[in-house]
């Protein structure tokens, strides 16, 4: 079976599951840490209701059958000793069938999660990961050599992420073809890192090499990972520097961690470990179940690639109620003005004029000036990430920040634990509200004098000051006059 298996691709089999399996623990323990508060019995967006008004067709998943809190962790929790057993490499000690059940089980337990997350769960890079687990089921194991059309799938799957972004970008904002993005991305981007303030400060020629780089990477080099090699290895490997470029600076959840996995399955190492080592025939039943998950992926892909073709291209969209071939991009505008919502509570009197009002910290996002921004990818902060798209638009909290600020004027222990700094400590606030701010960061003489990385001034309202217990009307995720 010559044409099935590609021998030299054993040690891009194995990278390429070392570092899924990492980005599989990372998507689990997220999930562990940060459900109950979200989308737990009491969250913000609870799961019972969501299955009270959703059917099996369009969401299906184990939490179907029966949904509790202890179910949800221990399912996360599972996730995570599965994602360590496959970092350890249990699945090569295990015989073909019983390998592929290793890496199946993540996929559906993870799927499972994703189909009750609602909101929280509404990122590209939540099909990305459920689209390259499942193909990472058929890659075998260290038995069998790497199957050609598998390795084929995950090229077509890292094609359509930096081709679909590449497109995205460039039919959504000239500032693409201007090569202006640079100038404002860094300092706007969802949740800066601790090297985004240095890089925002690059000077403006170094942005418009950053903004061409992009844009070569992802809308030309794709096609070479379709070409013999070396050349697709050195596309992919353009991809890598290209990924850990965004790494550095800022946090994207796991989305660009999954990529470069996705782009070290595509180089062949061959040329560091010389003759592969000897591998045993296929049997004929995964032969089969290869190639019929192969014609399935094909034909799934339909819609997607017209996606892509179509003017008005849909970024981050799911075909299929299993996430199996999906279409991706990010970034298909770039905000100019940072706004940032700051929630304060607080412990005095509604008809005290002089209250005093203090802010909850964020683990992430920005808050105090004087904070520097941190490092959290490839774990992923759901709520710090909320709170930037509501400060766009209130249409994105409507769901959810009403049941947030009755949260913290209960003082629920789940939602705190979301928090960075919690000025409360010992009783909850009267009184919780929340306003807009312009953030811009400072520039050096400013950090210098003040040790402030950002400069803020407020925009607006937000949340009028409501206290306990929440009005009725609030409840819903009205926003007062931020509200649009």
């Amino acid at each position: 079976m010559d044409w099935f298996t590609a021998d030299g691709y054993w040690l891009s089999r194995l990278v390429f599951q070392r570092a899924l399996a990492v980005v599989y623990l990372a998507a689990f323990l997220s999930a562990a840490l940060q459900f109950r508060a979200l989308i737990g019995e009491r969250g913000m967006t609870p799961v019972p209701e969501l299955l009270r008004r959703t059917s099996w067709r369009a969401a299906p998943g184990l939490f179907r059958l029966h949904y509790s809190n202890r179910l949800f962790a221990t399912v996360a929790w599972i996730g995570c000793a599965l994602s360590l057993a496959l970092l350890a490499g249990v699945d090569g000690l295990l015989p073909l069938w019983g390998g592929m059940l290793l890496w199946a089980l993540p996929w559906v337990l993870y799927l499972s999660i994703v189909q009750v997350g609602q909101v929280w769960y509404g990122f590209g890079w939540e099909s990305l990961l459920l689209e390259t687990g499942f193909l990472a089921v058929f890659l075998g194991t260290g038995d069998t050599g790497a199957p050609v059309l598998v390795l084929w799938l995950l090229r077509w799957l890292l094609f359509r992420v930096e081709f679909g972004a590449g497109l995205i970008k460039i039919r959504g904002d000239a500032c693409w073809r201007r090569l202006t993005c640079l100038d404002f991305h860094h300092e706007t981007q969802p949740m800066p890192g601790p090297l985004s303030w240095f890089f925002h400060h690059l000077p403006r020629p170094v942005h418009r090499v950053e903004a061409a780089a992009n844009n070569v990477t992802q809308l030309l080099v794709p096609f070479l990972l379709f070409t013999p090699q070396p050349v697709a290895g050195a596309a992919a490997g353009l991809m890598v520097l290209t990924q850990l470029w965004l790494v550095l600076s800022g946090n994207f959840a796991w989305l660009n961690w999954l990529t470069i996995a996705l782009a070290l399955s595509a180089i062949d190492w061959s040329f560091l470990t010389g003759p592969p080592p000897v591998r045993a025939e296929p049997p004929l039943w995964y032969v089969v179940v290869v190639v019929a998950v192969t014609l399935l992926v094909l034909v799934l892909s339909y819609r997607p690639a017209l996606n892509l073709l179509s003017r008005r291209q849909a970024m981050n969209r799911s075909y299929d109620p299993l996430h199996l071939v999906n279409t991706y991009g990010a970034f298909g505008s770039i905000s100019r003005m940072r706004l940032e919502i700051v929630v304060e509570g607080s412990a005095d009197p509604a008809d005290r004029e002089d209250a005093e009002w203090r802010e909850y910290g964020f683990k992430g996002k920005p808050g105090d000036p004087r904070r520097m921004p941190r490092p959290f990818a490839p774990y992923h902060l759901r709520l710090d990430w909320m709170m930037w798209f509501a400060a766009l638009s209130p249409a994105y909290a409507r769901p959810w920040f009403g049941a947030f600020a009755e949260r913290l004027l209960a003082g629920d222990r789940d939602t705190l634990r979301l928090l960075g700094h919690n000025p409360f400590p010992d009783e909850p606030p009267r009184r919780v509200r929340a306003r807009v701010f312009h953030y811009r960061f400072t520039g050096l003489r400013e950090l210098r004098a003040t040790g402030r990385w950002w400069h803020r001034t407020c925009v607006r309202e937000f949340l009028r000051p409501v206290s306990r217990p929440l009005p009725p009307e609030r409840r819903d995720g009205e926003t007062g006059r931020g509200r649009r």
